[in-house]
């Protein structure tokens, strides 16, 4: 279902060439910016809890998910995306696979209601290391709806 929104709202990006994690959080709100989901500073408050806090946001390796606390500077509505980048982004050492990240599934969330839903969303999707490995090889958009995933 996720996927499948994405797809529609054209909340995916796919990038060829190789970026800094600065660089990745800025080019992962691409699609969110298109539709006014978020405002250029949200990229800004991204980076500095990675600044902050570390390389948190890798969830799993090869997983990333940006995301602000709820009401950052530049959230607009509720709102996630994918992004897909062929050369992996590191954020520590390069030879560390839990600090680096191939797919990007980059949060907005306007309040803890609306980041518990993305949460629910994003679980579903990650919970299955089948979906999980698929989603590291997708390479366009239309990919993204031969992946299914379990309700």
């Amino acid at each position: 279902m996720l996927l499948r929104q994405l797809f529609e709202l054209k909340h995916y990006n796919f990038v060829d060439e190789p970026m800094s994690w600065q660089e990745a959080l800025r080019k992962c709100i691409d699609p969110l910016l298109a539709d006014g989901s978020v405002e250029p500073e949200y990229a800004d408050c991204l980076i500095e809890n990675v600044e902050k806090h570390g390389p948190y946001i890798v969830l799993l390796p090869g997983v990333a998910m940006p995301h602000a606390v709820e009401g950052a500077v530049g959230t607009n509505r509720e709102a996630i995306s994918f992004m897909h980048v062929k050369e992996p982004v590191h954020f520590g050492a390069e030879d560390d696979p839990d600090t680096t990240a191939t797919i990007f599934f980059t949060l907005s969330d306007v309040d803890a209601d609306s980041h518990l839903q993305n949460m629910q969303h994003l679980a579903a999707v990650l919970s299955n290391p089948e979906v999980v490995e698929r989603l590291k090889s997708v390479e366009k958009p239309d990919d993204l709806l031969e992946i299914e995933v379990d309700p």
